[in-house]
């Protein structure tokens, strides 16, 4: 008869009651692999189907969440970074380096389980940008995908539409603006306005026009944004009917600059104004360093110019860059109200007026426009320009 000692477990029953006194806890270990395994498995699936979800996202979740989803990635399936550093020319290798490098020892099975996580996230917050995305709109033009635009009420509306990117611009965001502006100096609205959808009104170039560029194409890459740049200012130079900015949010880089070839700029008061030129190693563009020392002065552009100061929508209301400031509060209930009735004039006279109000110093403009796109081209090939692009993602890789 078996002893009641015996009873403790079935795999135990035939083993004489000394053995059980010797390895009391036998049952323990097995116990733990199989939960273990368990666990690896059901985080690796999840791993596997976060992979294949990522491949659906309809929205560029980003470079700083990219660099996220690279490290977990890579620490996922190889481990602590184990790559030799990339040189500091190799900017986009050594921000994706860095990113994987700043994991440490992180165990695979938690990078796994922070990828799946995180992307996770990003398709929790995608059903809520597409159905904002899909909603019409009365008078909305179709084929742009970085901007909406809309005409209604004789006004042709150009609305920045990367809300999640902070309306930064892009390659392609640039040429939707360009071909936006030229059609709307051809349409029948009176008058054309640029605004932002979302909280900022534009954060400025997104630098990830400058990643995934290899040494050998910098200097095509220079000229070609060169080129792009001086086509995209020309258009708002040209551009034959009254131009109105309503800078609903924060503004930095290139949609500042070219505020001065708007003939009207109103603000909402959470509205600022920043051009950072120097942080970044390059140079103003649009016109600014020709206009803004007109509209502001000297003293007070070269301080926004050179030494990166950032505006209130108050200050530079001051300065004469912004016609008016409104309550955010109001803010777009005041400024579309007078921009119909602005929309009701006649609207010939409007473009006439306007033509002969920049005649004056088109050809000034067209040459300020060249020699900026050309100090520009020599920027983005500079030391100084690629390595504050390099610390720039280097911040961003941080997690």
């Amino acid at each position: 008869m078996a002893s009641p000692a015996l009873t403790f477990g079935r795999r135990l029953c035939w083993r004489p009651l000394c053995e059980i006194r010797r390895a009391p806890a036998v049952c323990i270990p097995t116990v733990h692999l199989h939960v273990t395994a368990a666990t690896m498995q059901v985080s690796q699936k999840d791993f596997e189907k976060a992979q294949e979800q990522l491949k659906h996202l309809k929205k560029d979740p980003g470079n700083e969440t990219k660099l996220k989803l690279y490290a977990l990635f890579k620490q996922a399936t190889e481990g602590p970074c184990n790559a030799p550093k990339p040189g500091m020319m190799d900017f986009v290798k050594k921000a994706k380096w860095d990113a994987w490098n700043s994991l440490g020892n992180l165990s695979q099975d938690d990078a796994r389980q922070k990828y799946a996580e995180l992307v996770s996230s990003l398709v929790s917050a995608e059903p809520a940008v597409q159905k904002e995305e899909a909603s019409p709109e009365e008078g909305r033009h179709d084929g742009y995908e970085t901007i909406i635009v809309t005409t209604k009420n004789n006004i042709t509306k150009i609305m920045f539409n990367r809300p999640d990117k902070k309306n930064a611009i892009n390659h392609k965001m640039y040429r939707e603006i360009i071909r936006a502006l030229q059609e709307a100096g051809k349409d029948d609205s009176t008058i054309a306005v640029i605004t932002g959808n979302g909280d900022y009104y534009s954060s400025g170039n997104d630098l990830n026009n400058f990643t995934n560029v290899q040494p050998s194409e910098m200097k095509k890459m220079a000229e070609d944004g060169a080129v792009l740049l001086k086509e995209f200012v020309g258009v708002f130079i040209d551009f034959p009917k009254p131009l109105i900015a309503v800078v609903n949010g924060p503004a930095v880089g290139i949609p500042v600059t070219v505020l001065g070839l708007c003939d009207v700029i109103y603000a909402s008061d959470r509205a600022t104004f920043h051009t950072p030129f120097s942080q970044l190693g390059q140079s103003p563009e649009g016109c600014s360093s020709y206009l803004f020392p007109k509209i502001m002065g000297f003293a007070k552009a070269n301080e926004f110019l050179l030494f990166n100061k950032k505006l209130t929508a108050a200050e530079a209301c001051a300065q004469g860059l912004v016609t008016e400031v409104f309550p955010d509060s109001t803010f777009q209930k005041e400024v579309w109200a007078r921009l119909e009735a602005y929309a009701n004039l006649p609207k010939n006279s409007l473009a006439v007026s306007k033509q002969l109000l920049r005649s004056v110093e088109k050809e000034k403009l067209y040459a300020v426009n060249s020699e900026e796109c050309e100090v520009l081209k020599e920027r983005w090939l500079s030391d100084e320009c690629i390595n504050a692009i390099v610390n720039f993602f280097q911040k961003k890789a941080k997690l």
